[in-house]
């Protein structure tokens, strides 16, 4: 999350949490992570606000009820038991009040339904109670989540009784289309998460214009001025000759710019799929030759086969910024000193929950887990600029990561390339952190 700072150039920034509730992550882990220290915090001539979570807005009742009349068209509200359907969790004690306020709000709105619950998938009450908890002939259960993943695809309908264990891979649509569902002598109607409604970017603007209103924040200040820092950097870049970046070959021609696979350099257009705009390069590097989601964007498994054009350099940088998120701002801000890489035992040392054990490696160990998970030609391509502490850099196999060789395709003339940084070890290094931890205490337990 620190990185993205590296990936704007206005001097005035509004962060709005895409999370159902006001919990622990947005009210600890958030702010610790962006290094806030309010609701508006100054730092480096920008200005931050910080926004309350989309699942909190009132609007959210606005979605709620489309969800739940698109999911049983036709169907009286008077004839439908809603049920509002969240995780829980112990860990803070606002995560299921947004559920219970929209269930509120929903109740004491004469919005017509039989009635209206919450339930969760790990305290009472529990969603697998549902026959219990209703008795309207029709029941519509809306996951109050931001979006589709294990819980909808898989855990909720297992706990609903619409399938024994779970199922198929998370691209599965299926559980959605099997509309009404007899159960129990009812009707029951599932959806899809509430996040996945195309009007929550609606909402997330609401929140917003609410910061701005509960806050005073005139118009004027969002225009303060950009440094547009990135778009003149890349322009540069391009005079200097520098024009690939990972896996991507990037050259101006006649309308504007294009950008293909490095491998692609010299194949026929005709045997290329040609696409218009940036936004085509979210969608290309979403999956891998094999279709399999690519979540490690700087990963060597670009797939092969596209050329997109855009019109200008700052459709350019929104096309690389979706290739390799925030690679170009890292880039710039290390040329010009102004990177702050946050070091390996700082990052392990404030890990909390089942994580607090990660930073029980060894030193050695940290060298011989980068080095191996961090791989360039089969793992990640970027270069590690971060230490293990404070002054002390990491060592073994990690070492391979950190030259000038690190940062690019194997191979590729420096000179030419716009190099691929690690400002800080991600969520992988830190879960694997964590298994040898518990390794090196299981190891002294027996010893």
């Amino acid at each position: 999350m620190r990185e993205v700072f590296e990936s704007v150039d206005s001097g005035v920034i509004y962060i709005v949490p895409n999370f159902i509730s006001e919990g622990y992550f947005c009210q600890q882990v958030l702010p610790r992570e962006l290094r806030l220290t309010g609701p508006t915090t100054q730092r480096d001539g920008r200005t931050i606000f910080y926004c309350d979570p989309v699942g909190i807005h009132p609007n959210m009742t606005r979605l709620l009820l489309q969800r739940a009349d698109e999911v049983a068209p036709g169907v009286p509200r008077g004839e439908t038991s809603l049920i509002i359907v969240g995780h829980g969790t112990n860990l803070n004690d606002n995560s299921t009040k947004a559920i219970q306020e929209q269930v509120r709000l929903i109740r004491d709105g004469g919005y017509g339904f039989a009635e209206v619950v919450d339930a969760y998938m790990e305290e009472a009450p529990l969603v697998s109670d549902w026959v219990n908890m209703t008795t309207a002939a029709h029941v519509v259960v809306v996951p109050f989540f931001i979006a589709d993943g294990l819980h909808s695809f898989q855990d909720i309908p297992v706990l609903l009784g619409m399938e024994k264990e779970p199922g198929k891979a998370l691209s599965e649509m299926e559980v959605f289309r099997q509309n009404p569902i007899a159960m129990h002598g009812r009707q029951l109607y599932y959806s899809s998460a509430i996040g996945t409604e195309p009007l929550m970017a609606e909402v997330i603007l609401d929140q917003v214009h609410d910061f701005d209103t509960k806050h005073g924040i005139q118009d004027s200040v969002r225009t303060a001025a950009s440094s547009e820092v990135l778009k003149t950097g890349l322009e540069r870049w391009i005079q200097e000759g520098r024009d690939v970046i990972g896996e991507v070959h990037f050259a101006a021609d006649a309308s504007g710019f294009t950008l293909r696979h490095l491998a692609d350099v010299g194949v026929s257009l005709a045997d290329l799929t040609a696409y218009e705009g940036a936004v085509a390069a979210r969608e290309i590097a979403r999956c891998d030759e094999a279709g399999a989601f690519r979540a490690i964007k700087t990963a060597a498994t670009l797939r092969r086969g596209w050329i997109v054009r855009v019109m200008d350099v700052s459709e350019l940088l929104l096309a690389l910024e979706f290739f390799y998120p925030a690679a170009v701002g890292m880039a710039l801000a290390e040329e010009r000193g102004a990177l702050e890489p946050v070091p390996l035992r700082s990052l392990l040392g404030r890990q909390t929950g089942m994580y607090r054990f990660a930073n029980g490696i060894t030193d050695a160990q940290a060298g011989e887990i980068i080095g191996g998970f961090c791989a360039g030609e089969s793992k990640c391509l970027r270069r590690i600029v971060f230490k293990l502490d404070a002054v002390q850099p990491l060592g073994g196999s990690a070492e391979l990561k950190l030259g000038p060789q690190a940062g690019q395709v194997p191979g590729m003339d420096a000179a030419r390339c716009v190099p691929l940084l690690c400002m800080e070890a991600c969520n992988h290094i830190v879960s694997v952190a964590r298994k040898v931890s518990r390794e090196n205490n299981d190891a002294k337990a027996k010893g």
